[in-house]
């Protein structure tokens, strides 16, 4: 078995085939991070980093590829010319999973915060429980070493392009908007179909829960053969299964089940974490856990760092973290929560954006915008004729003190970048941490 990739995943993956016999061999074309290095000499798991030994790899009967590594890469196109069986490291955990079961969520935007908040909720009940794929542990590590009865797994559309036999118990689609489509030969429709690969192996005996409100979900879901029990969740109608808001009740129904709860007991605020705790307290109903229990952890739960994160209130002024706002949908949900005037920090590198979506409520509840970016021009056009200030900074301390510096008692300053931001960090998680520690300095 080859593993492409040293990260989380791939080395969690390596854990997993090593346990299981496999001959493992683990390659990174970059240098290999020295806690993941330390991880693989510790299971005399064998590894090479700066290069791909390519006649080794091509002589591999399994190849598990890191996600970040596209179908673009020349190695990849080799491997699949040799029709070398090549998987994900989510296929490979559910491969070995044993009698486990798995509660499975994607989506482009709110995936992070539903996936928590079910993970909440299972460990609320005291069930035996994990978080894993694209937000907490690698799902293969998690399976070698410490297995449980429940995988609550955020998984993206690079996870679900390379999977065969994968087979959620419970599927959840939160949304479906552009993003990514750099990986998709630009063609939204690629995007939408691997999204979808999440109810592919699903029988008569699983639920896919989705979101009856998204547009792109409901123009394409017919194009799919799901087998598996449909549960939809939506704002506009009462369904007979499924989950629906009324007179700010939100309603589970499943079977013969039915759940009322308040939006004002919801300890996440906003349209998009009404959406969240629909999708969560439906698959906590499906799970069978008791209402005190799903009750209990929705008045509980706490945000995802990075995601709408309250950071601090200076002299009045509220300042809010929601760097993992990586596109522009995302800062669409941010915005349309905001109730108090709002000076918003933008930017990053672009990912083909379309700002149109945002220009309304821009115009509606934002005073200022601070851009954040190595390339700013986009912003300014966008929104120049929306927002009397829009100022550009370079990094998060002087984007802070220029949204300080504008900001007046009652109002909110909010980071919601639309944009990756590799321009100016590591990582969302690095331009998070910098603008909260620039916070605590004013």
């Amino acid at each position: 078995m080859v593993i492409l990739g040293a990260g989380e995943s791939g080395v969690g993956a390596a854990l997993l085939g090593k346990l299981k016999g496999f001959d493992v061999f683990v390659s990174d074309e970059g240098t290999i991070q020295s806690l993941y290095k330390k991880e693989l000499e510790q299971h005399a798991i064998e590894y090479e980093e700066g290069k791909h030994t390519e006649e080794r790899i091509l002589a591999a009967d399994l190849v598990v590829k890191s996600p970040g590594i596209g179908d673009k890469n020349e190695l990849v196109k080799k491997i699949r010319a040799k029709r070398i069986e090549l998987i994900s490291e989510i296929e490979l955990g559910y491969r070995y999973k044993g009698k486990s079961k798995i509660i499975a969520i994607t989506g482009s935007n709110g995936k992070s915060t539903t996936t928590a908040l079910i993970y909440h909720i299972c460990e609320t009940a005291g069930l035996s429980c994990a978080l894993v794929g694209n937000i907490g542990y690698s799902f293969a590590k998690q399976v070698a070493e410490d297995p449980k009865d429940i995988y609550v797994a955020e998984i993206s559309s690079f996870q679900l392009d390379d999977v065969n036999s994968f087979r959620p118990d419970i599927a959840i689609l939160t949304n479906i908007t552009e993003d990514h489509l750099d990986r998709y030969e630009y063609k939204f429709e690629n995007y939408v179909k691997s999204k979808f690969r999440i109810t592919e192996n699903q029988t008569g005996e699983d639920v896919f829960i989705y979101n009856l409100d998204d547009k792109v979900i409901e123009k394409y879901i017919n194009q799919f053969s799901i087998k598996s029990n449909t549960l939809p969740f939506t704002m506009n109608k009462p369904l007979p299964q499924g989950a629906y808001l009324m007179n700010a009740n939100v309603h589970l129904k499943w079977k013969l089940e039915e759940m009322i709860m308040n939006v004002a007991d919801f300890a996440i605020k906003g349209k998009h974490n009404r959406y969240n705790t629909m999708a969560a307290g439906l698959t906590a109903l499906v799970m069978d856990i008791r209402k005190e229990y799903i009750r209990e952890a929705v008045q509980t739960f706490a945000s995802l760092e990075h995601r709408m994160e309250p950071v601090a209130t200076i002299r009045g002024i509220e300042f809010i973290n929601d760097s993992k706002a990586t596109n522009v949908n995302s800062t669409w949900y941010a915005l349309e929560s905001m109730e108090k005037p709002t000076i918003l920090i933008l930017g990053g590198v672009d990912k083909g954006n379309d700002y149109s979506s945002i220009k309304e409520l821009v115009k509606e509840k934002v005073k200022a915008i601070i851009c954040m970016g190595v390339d700013n021009r986009k912003i300014h056009e966008a929104f120049g004729n929306e927002v009397e200030l829009i100022v550009n900074t370079n990094n998060a301390k002087d984007a802070v003190q220029s949204a300080f510096h504008f900001a007046n008692k009652g109002d909110v300053v909010l980071l919601s970048p639309a944009c990756a931001s590799f321009d100016l960090f590591k990582n969302y998680e690095d331009r998070g941490n910098q603008f909260k520690q620039a916070v605590k300095e004013l």
